[in-house]
């Protein structure tokens, strides 16, 4: 399986990111932002955290401009699978790959803490690892992961069940604890929680490495 993770100026997560989908089993290519084209042969494409263009403007807006993010696009309007983590999140929803915006934390402060996540399906390649209903811990860095939706985009959300996961105590007023959703097709998700921060026990947990290898494991059989 092969994966490209994305980097901007500001990306602080790209080697973590590399790092957790390389002791999963992937081949992992360095894409700088510039890049107008994907290597050949990518099935994944991670979008990591980090303060990409120093979050001038909205965050992920200039990042979304990139002459690289339009070859993301393209790769998931074909059916090609995206994985975003906190910045990588905010990117997505900037692409318009996923709805929604990431809006300042309701407590106005920066959030870092290991925090307690919900599983709340399991219906799709990043997250058929875990059982619906199983508790994870990741950690979350991030200043805006406010995630905002209207009430009809939560409700088609809720029925068509593209919640991925929640947060079992809401640090940054997400709408309904969300902290990470799915695609229509099921293919790229978005979370502001940090899974490839959670694969090593030096770094205090491993709970994201059922993430990465249930993701690399669906996807080599594919």
């Amino acid at each position: 399986m092969r994966a490209a993770v994305i980097v901007f100026p500001g990306s602080n997560c790209d080697r973590d990111m590399a790092v957790a989908l390389k002791a999963a089993g992937a081949d992992v290519s360095m894409v700088w932002h510039k890049d107008a084209s994907l290597p050949d042969g990518v099935d994944l494409v991670a979008i990591p955290g980090g303060f990409s263009f120093g979050d001038y403007l909205r965050c992920g807006a200039i990042a979304a401009q990139s002459p690289i993010c339009k070859a993301v696009v393209a790769h998931a309007d074909r059916g090609g699978y995206v994985l975003g983590v906190c910045n990588g999140f905010q990117v997505l929803t900037e692409t318009g790959l996923l709805p929604g915006a990431l809006m300042r934390n309701a407590n106005l402060k920066f959030i870092c803490k290991p925090v307690e996540l919900k599983v709340e399906t399991s219906d799709s390649a990043f997250t058929e690892a875990y059982k619906a209903g199983d508790h994870v811990v990741y950690p979350v860095a991030h200043h805006d992961g406010n995630y905002t939706v209207d009430d009809t985009t939560l409700g088609a959300l809720q029925g068509d069940d593209r919640i991925a996961f929640t947060y079992a105590a809401n640090p940054n007023g997400s709408v309904a604890d969300i902290a990470g959703v799915l695609s229509e097709n099921r293919r790229v998700l978005g979370m502001m929680p940090h899974p490839e921060r959670a694969v090593d026990a030096g770094h205090g947990g491993t709970d994201g490495q059922a993430l990465f290898r249930g993701l690399v494991g669906q996807l080599a059989k594919a």
